[in-house]
């Protein structure tokens, strides 16, 4: 057992054993959740044990509707004990909430089962005492983990950074230092999250919780680093990580984070394409930024974008933020965007070039006549002074309507 592992397992007999003698003095069920109300310890039963509790002794976590409940009582901010009502649709029962704070940082929250909605005040004194000693607990649960997690940002950073030799000096400090395998197939995820109104710290406990569990698959080993509002995971593999597997955790892992959330935040996911070895890690961290980029640009993409698919989206989205606006619309396309009947002609411009000017493919996508088809195909390039036979008035206009695609939405994000 390596000195990490050994001092989670002692903190988290010492959290055992304080959450279970206050649960014995109450004679009632306790439970301490993280500030995402995911499951860290529990007392034994007093007869008290809703659906709720039974599910997430089972499942090890609690459902997303009841998290998503919890969290909308706005306890992320509660400096303050309170009671969360019970909801019979939910399966739950009252509970007294006590927000775990220590120097400023929300660490948890210790619920103790009060179906009736009352508590003594002799009740309430004995929880206040304990629940001081339980936030100490965590705190220094807390600032082991963060020491730990220090240095595998600091590593992170050089591995992915723009200098070869801070490069190799960190690839060498974590294939020696145990921390990852050089594999021969190496992946970067980015995610980003736009800045809320959340809790101070919320979105970075958020990120975490919904990537940690991606750190070590079963396929992968992985390495995380997470600030504010983003979060970087490198991942490591033996054999070659399946896009289906990519694209599955990344589903995830952002539905994960619209639980956590609110939907201000707006989370995005990139992922970089397959390296061959730690070395070349940060190509893939730069490829899953563009990817990220996508994600924010381009709906149809639900906020997970992936490098190995952008296809020609991966070049414009190389140009930097200021220039990708749309002056960059070709003239042609916008003559046609604005002429009557303009957006029926943008559909059957872009099925047509999607089709690769196949007139029975492209009539079929439409569902419309040829003779209605070709009609359109006219009133394209009247509109266009464009000639569709030819193979660069095709081409501007199929960049065209590529930009246009990255011009739907706003773009904002940080990166590590």
């Amino acid at each position: 057992m390596d000195e990490q592992t050994r001092r989670a397992h002692v903190g988290s007999d010492a959290l055992q054993g304080l959450v279970e003698e206050l649960a014995t003095r109450l004679r009632r069920s306790v439970v301490v959740d993280d500030p995402l109300v995911r499951f860290i310890c529990s007392s034994r039963h007093f007869e008290d044990a809703d659906p709720v509790r039974i599910r997430s002794l089972l499942q090890g976590r609690a459902d997303s509707e009841i998290i998503r409940y919890v969290l909308d009582q706005g306890v992320g901010q509660w400096t303050r004990p309170g009671y969360i009502q019970g909801r019979d649709d939910l399966g739950l029962l009252t509970r007294y909430c006590v927000p775990l704070r220590e120097r400023g940082h929300l660490l948890g929250l210790l619920m103790v089962v009060a179906p009736d909605g009352h508590l003594t005040p002799e009740e309430t004194d004995t929880i206040t005492r304990a629940a001081a000693d339980v936030a100490a607990q965590m705190y220094a649960d807390r600032a082991a983990a963060d020491s730990d997690g220090a240095l595998e940002r600091e590593l992170l950073a050089s591995l992915l950074g723009t200098s070869s030799t801070a490069r190799d000096a960190a690839r060498q400090r974590i294939v020696d230092g145990g921390l990852l395998p050089d594999a021969p197939h190496v992946v970067v995820t980015v995610v980003q999250v736009t800045p809320s109104h959340e809790p101070t710290g919320q979105i970075e406990v958020a990120l975490r919780g919904a990537l940690e569990s991606l750190t070590r698959t079963r396929n992968a080993h992985g390495l995380l680093a997470v600030d504010a509002d983003h979060a970087v995971l490198l991942q490591v593999s033996e054999r070659v990580i399946p896009e289906r597997e990519l694209t599955e955790q990344s589903t995830r892992a952002v539905e994960a984070l619209s639980t956590y959330l609110d939907a201000s935040a707006e989370p995005v996911l990139g992922v970089g394409g397959s390296q061959t070895s730690l070395a070349d890690a940060w190509t893939s961290y730069k490829q899953a930024l563009v990817a990220a980029r996508a994600a924010r640009r381009m709906p149809r993409l639900k906020r997970v974008g992936t490098w190995e698919e952008l296809g020609e989206y991966a070049v414009l989205l190389q140009l930097p933020d200021h220039a990708l606006n749309e002056s960059l619309l070709p003239k042609p396309l916008r003559m046609l965007l604005d002429a009557p009947g303009g957006q029926r002609l943008e559909e059957t411009l872009r099925s047509f070039l999607e089709h690769a000017g196949s007139i029975p493919r492209t009539a079929e996508a439409l569902q419309i006549h040829r003779t209605s088809l070709y009609y359109r195909l006219r009133q394209v390039q009247e509109a266009t002074g464009l000639d569709l036979d030819d193979g660069g008035d095709r081409l501007i206009l199929h960049l065209g309507l590529r930009i246009r695609d990255l011009l739907v939405t706003s773009e904002g994000a940080g990166v590590i």
